[in-house]
């Protein structure tokens, strides 16, 4: 199992931060990269003509390991927002046909479709969340509902952001598949921590940013494009997404077709000196860690806060459905309006999600922090 990681980030010891779902802190070497990054673009006559491009395909190749594709399936995108609005533009939605959504997931895989539902004559269906917290079989009965309308898309997250409930992908992609249908994943709070393998899942398109889980910036992000949708038309016309428009040519405009591949869906104004590198070191921090070594120490922290709350007036959704990195926890009353403030009071940091505690701890976190989160609770609630 992976011990902690706390040395590589700038956490004091009285600090139990266990809020990764909200944003990640960079680690030590992330910081240093962005300052000599800053530095250089202070000086720009000494950025070489490559450098861009060798920054760029570090990014896609880091991006890609983490989901075992190959980096020519990879485009470069600001956020998961930009993902969906490709897929909206790409993907054929037919007429009078379905498009599946989780209740109140995040807005990135929800509102794109809601947004083109009534021009392109379709409906968004949104699976209602679980009682017992078993997304998987609510959404297996969305898509095989007899009599339902014929279904073009499930556009959903692998693990939903606000309780932590988690989907088993493979199976819901067997179903779709059964139906015709296609599959987008906004696969935030998985790619990293949970094994994520496109090849094998074969989504249509799958997506996640660097800022949570995978320790990087802001306004990075990263969408695997089957192959069976790379022939589409991007968001924005560039020239890196032709194959021959370079400034350095005696005619600029050489060879206007796009890439053939993920890359013509890069993003306008890709140079990010700063954040790109930011986000390679993070990405290749977590694949040089691995993700059962990870999943197993984090696994271990949620399941000594669960043994832990077990006296506790808590409502905990079932282990069974639940990711191993992700802990929601319920209060009866409005207890939660005062817990949270509570806990950061003693510098312990969770999150209020949809009228629940999320607690999602990382690598850097230790078994002292969990033990002064469950000591505090145990304050509050005993």
């Amino acid at each position: 199992m992976l011990p902690s990681q706390r040395a590589l980030f700038d956490i004091p010891a009285e600090v139990a931060y266990l809020n990764a779902a909200s944003f990640s802190p960079l680690p030590r070497a992330t910081q240093e990269a962005a300052r000599a990054a800053v530095a250089r673009k202070g000086q720009p006559w000494k950025i070489g003509p490559d450098f861009a491009d060798t920054q760029h395909e570090r990014a896609r190749a880091a991006a890609a390991a983490l989901i075992g594709a190959d980096a020519r399936d990879v485009a470069l995108v600001s956020s998961v927002g930009y993902g969906v609005a490709i897929a909206g533009k790409v993907l054929p939605i037919t007429r009078g046909a379905r498009v599946l959504v989780l209740e109140n997931d995040h807005t990135s895989p929800v509102l794109e479709w809601m947004g083109r539902a009534d021009a392109q004559g379709f409906t968004v269906e949104a699976v209602a969340r679980p009682a017992d917290g078993d997304w998987t079989s609510a959404v297996l009965e969305a898509i095989e509902r007899p009599s339902a309308p014929p279904l073009s898309l499930a556009s959903i997250s692998s693990i939903h952001w606000s309780d932590g409930g988690l989907l088993d992908m493979q199976k819901i992609r067997d179903a779709l598949r059964r139906q015709g249908a296609a599959l987008l994943v906004d696969a935030t709070h998985g790619v990293g921590v949970v094994a994520t393998d496109v090849k094998t899942l074969d989504p249509d398109f799958l997506i996640f940013p660097t800022y949570k889980w995978v320790l990087g910036p802001y306004g990075r992000a990263f969408v695997y494009v089957a192959r069976r949708h790379q022939d589409g038309v991007p968001l924005e016309q560039t020239a890196f997404g032709r194959r021959d428009v370079r400034a350095e040519n005696p005619v600029y405009f050489a060879d206007t077709r796009y890439l053939p591949d993920a890359r013509r869906y890069d993003m306008g104004e890709r140079d990010h000196f700063i954040s790109m590198e930011m986000a390679a070191i993070g990405m290749e921090m977590m694949a040089a860690w691995g993700t059962q070594a990870i999943i197993a120490r984090l696994a271990a922290l949620t399941g000594r806060m669960s043994e832990g709350l077990a006296g506790l007036n808590v409502r905990l959704t079932d282990a069974r459905f639940r990711a191993p990195h992700i802990l929601c926890l319920g209060f009866a009353g409005d207890a939660l309006g005062t817990l949270i403030p509570a806990l950061a009071k003693e510098q312990i940091y969770v999150a209020s999600r949809l009228g629940r505690m999320r607690v999602s701890p990382h690598v850097y976190n230790d078994e002292a922090d969990v033990d002064r989160f469950l000591a505090a609770m145990t304050r509050a609630l005993g």
